[in-house]
């Protein structure tokens, strides 16, 4: 984003949270001069630092759209990471991090409404989210995401064995050593169980959380925007069509994201993030005409 006067990118502001077992991360919080009215709180994917989206962030606050991105646990700036003597999953990222860096946000911009939102890993831990705490926002983002069910995967039995690989690799190493194979962070084995656990099974399910997260899908009644990528192997239409059908009480807004949009550059799971100002343009738009006349969410609820 830029300055109106001077025309120079402003730089986000930085917010350090503490997390409810003493982790510690920073917020980039990213808006335009004046009062905040609509805030979008961004989760992003497996092993991508906050920093990565400040194009997205800087786009939308062009729009009115003001933008905190999350830092996961084990990525840029927490103070964490992870090995055989420090370990985490779902639970710890649901029922800490999450409620800890969104209270911080609340006192930063206590008048606005809150949405949430994500990409890929990070849009299926917003909907979950969402459906433990349906009153903590008033919608849901999802950019190239969906559930992660080996079987709507072309080629799915080799989704399958990865899944199947990765929790095995992750516990012999002590993490999963994402940066050397090529794929996500290195990342916590209590998260690669996790999320392998719902490839293999098709439900969701976080080990120490005794939520049921499939009801608690079934029962939101959120609004929800889904942008896929077309040409995204990773979130094809069969995964986004699974998880919006865990979701049937939610009204659900879809958008195919093409090479034309994107200025002629494949419109996969990444690449998008390197000119996000298509996709920051259907989000706010979609954010101002479901805007609620008021704030419905609960400043008591994580």
């Amino acid at each position: 984003m830029t300055d109106p006067v001077s025309g120079a990118a402003i730089a986000p502001s930085i917010l350090p949270v503490s997390s409810g077992d003493g982790a510690r991360f920073d917020l980039l919080c990213v808006h335009r001069p004046g009062p905040v009215r609509q805030w979008l709180y961004w989760l992003p994917a497996m092993g991508v630092p906050a920093r990565q989206y400040l194009p997205l962030a800087q786009a939308l606050a062009e729009r009115g759209v003001a933008v905190a991105l999350h830092e996961w646990r084990g990525i840029g700036s927490s103070d964490r990471r992870a090995g055989r003597g420090c370990n985490w999953g779902y639970r710890e990222l649901l029922q800490f991090d999450l409620p800890a860096a969104l209270a911080r946000m609340r006192t930063h911009w206590p008048e606005a409404t809150c949405w949430l939102g994500g990409h890929s890993l990070g849009g299926q831990l917003a909907t979950l989210y969402g459906a433990l705490h349906p009153r903590a926002c008033v919608g849901l983002v999802l950019v190239a995401s969906g559930a992660p069910y080996w079987r709507r995967f072309r080629h799915g039995w080799l989704i399958g064995l990865a899944y199947a690989v990765a929790p095995w690799l992750a516990a012999a190493v002590g993490h999963l050593p994402g940066r050397r194979i090529g794929f996500g962070g290195n990342e916590a084995r209590g998260v690669i169980a996790d999320w392998a656990r719902s490839g293999r099974s098709g439900r969701y399910a976080a080990a120490g959380m005794a939520s049921d997260f499939e009801q608690r899908l079934a029962a939101l009644r959120l609004p929800v925007l889904a942008l896929r990528l077309r040409d995204d192997w990773l979130g094809p239409a069969s995964s986004l069509d699974f998880l919006l059908g865990k979701m049937p009480q939610a009204h659900a807004d879809t958008d195919v994201i093409t090479p034309q949009d994107l200025d002629g550059a494949t419109a996969d799971h990444f690449r998008w993030m390197k000119t996000p100002a298509p996709i920051a343009a259907r989000i706010a738009a979609w954010i101002d005409a479901n805007a609620p006349a008021s704030a419905t969410v609960d400043p008591h609820d994580p």
